[in-house]
């Protein structure tokens, strides 16, 4: 009889845990401009909650898995990204909501005419252009290696270093955020969210996932040694690979 309670108790406890977590159902929309209101095909919806990611139609219309107060973080090279709140009766009354986007207005900035003097014959010029390499283990679009370079010193001290100093930056924003860590191992498993990351380089689709702000992102890539040309030149995936890969050492060394 005793066991028979305690079996019980659970059945209900697990019961009133499983309705309390909200439900994952799905929400359609289109997406038009906000001045000529046309569609716009291959806009990146990614669900930030469950990390999962769709793109428009040629028509502009998506589908995708959400719940009641998931965020949608909506992208489009060349318009502002948004945030759209998942609200109850977007799920209940199943609407094909239009979210409009609004187009960036970008600035020439001035071109600096670079101080080498290319002579037009290759053997000549590969000389006289510097050649520049970082490499990495386990990012995308880099071949192989750690990064090199007289300059750049040893990643695993670094991060080492890194923690033994209780206020360093890798604690405050690994230590402090799990959840948000633990999306990066999520991140990888969405082909969505890959593609749209790697044709990014603004860091704001990145940031909204972990819950951090751009500028700390780069100074995590900073923590964990990464150059200020990576960081400069590398897109959102690449990034995502490196703070990943300086998280999983930063877990072995905390174990530790």
């Amino acid at each position: 009889m005793r066991y028979f309670v305690v079996f019980l108790f659970s059945f209900f406890t697990l019961a009133s845990f499983s309705q309390d977590r909200p439900k994952a159902e799905t929400v359609s929309g289109t997406i038009i401009t906000d001045i000529t209101l046309q569609p716009i095909p291959g806009v990146n919806i990614i669900n930030i909650n469950r990390v999962k990611g769709v793109t428009t139609d040629v028509k502009g219309n998506f589908t995708i898995e959400a719940a009641v107060n998931d965020t949608l973080h909506i992208s489009y090279i060349g318009f502002q990204s948004i945030k759209v709140r998942v609200t109850n009766d977007w799920i209940k009354f199943k609407n094909v909501t239009k979210i409009p986007l609004t187009e960036r207005a970008y600035t020439l900035e001035e071109v600096v005419i670079d101080k080498y003097h290319l002579t037009g014959y290759l053997q000549i010029d590969s000389k006289l252009a510097p050649v520049k390499e970082n490499y990495r283990y386990s990012i995308t679009g880099l071949p192989y290696g750690y990064e090199g370079g007289e300059h750049s010193p040893n990643a695993f001290r670094r991060v080492l270093s890194s923690m033994l100093n209780p206020a360093d930056l890798l604690n405050n924003i690994f230590g402090k955020k799990p959840n948000e860590m633990r999306r990066l191992r999520e991140m990888k498993k969405d082909d969505t969210v890959r593609n749209a990351l790697a044709t990014k380089f603004d860091r704001e689709t990145l940031a909204a996932l972990l819950g951090i702000t751009k500028d700390d992102i780069a100074d995590v890539l900073e923590h964990c040694n990464y150059s200020q040309e990576f960081i400069a030149t590398a897109n959102d995936l690449q990034i995502m690979d490196a703070i990943s890969g300086c998280y999983e050492e930063y877990k072995v060394l905390h174990r530790n």
